[in-house]
């Protein structure tokens, strides 16, 4: 009788891994780094890559968030054809740059343009973290710069979707001098009645969190978003002390004044529809706070 329970024959075959790994698409499926949920990466897409199971806002591409955005067939692009060159010599940099076109098939880590939101006209920025970690080099500076002054010009309000890593360094100071330069056109802008929003997302830290970032007249930002400037480690270093856990996270920013709202990403489209609007027809902002 043992001889029988030890030889029987397994009802279920075990598959090999390796051959699991094959026959799997890849790409198919993402598991959700929060709650580790695994889940169609179509499914995701159509949920605007936000999980399902927990919220997480997973990072978006710039093509894809300004079509989850702008009204069909209503965004022109301005300064596709602008390249950054390597300015100081920085060793591998016309390399990476080359990497990083053919990986995204952007020219730049920020697309700039126009188009419409629920019929409202705006100019945008949408910034993009595939392409250098969304780092600020002298032609983002400049297709921001360029973006803002199309707004002054036309009179129209202008949106900023932030995810950066902050500077590039294979820039040094010239990508430092972004920084002036784009707060330098905001104040002309704030000043002739121009109407700036930021939306940032995950991460937006660095330069662009000390520059433009921080500077609209309406600063929303996406749920966990990492923003800050220094990184967690060095703050606590220079400080001696610990951070809360949710320090530099967008709802401690929230909790603490320096923004005006955190906005789940299915509700943004909407929420920016009612900003541009509420503007063009000079409404009540009592919304705001409910």
């Amino acid at each position: 009788m043992l001889n029988n329970i030890f030889n029987k024959k397994k009802k279920y075959a075990t598959v090999p891994s390796q051959q699991v790994r094959q026959d799997v698409p890849e790409g198919l499926m993402k598991k959700c780094p929060s709650c580790k949920k695994i889940m169609y990466t179509k499914e995701l897409q159509k949920n605007l890559y936000v999980c399902q199971s927990c919220g997480y806002h997973y990072q978006m591409a710039s093509d894809e968030r300004i079509v989850s955005l702008v009204d069909e067939g209503t965004f022109t692009e301005f300064d596709a054809d602008l390249l950054s060159e390597n300015p100081l010599g920085f060793p591998g940099y016309e390399e990476k740059l080359e990497k990083d076109r053919k990986k995204t098939s952007l020219n730049e880590a920020i697309v700039t343009g126009k188009g419409k939101i629920n019929g409202n006209e705006t100019v945008l920025a949408v910034m993009d973290a595939r392409f250098r970690m969304g780092s600020m080099g002298s032609v983002v500076g400049e297709k921001i710069t360029r973006a803002l002054e199309h707004a002054l010009d036309y009179h129209l309000p202008m949106i900023i979707f932030t995810a950066s890593g902050g500077a590039r360094m294979q820039e040094g100071v010239l990508s430092l001098m972004q920084m002036a330069k784009t707060s330098t056109v905001l104040k002309k802008f704030s000043d002739n009645g121009g109407l700036f929003i930021t939306v940032m997302t995950h991460p937006t830290t660095g330069g662009v969190t000390a520059s433009f970032a921080s500077l609209g007249d309406y600063n929303f930002a996406e749920p966990g978003a990492l923003i800050g400037f220094a990184g967690r480690r060095i703050i606590e270093q220079t400080i001696r002390e610990e951070l809360p856990a949710d320090f530099q996270t967008a709802e401690f920013l929230l909790k603490h004044g320096q923004l005006d709202r955190v906005v789940p990403r299915k509700e943004l489209r909407e929420t920016l529809s009612k900003v541009l609007a509420l503007h063009a027809q000079g409404g009540d902002e009592t919304w705001l706070q409910n």
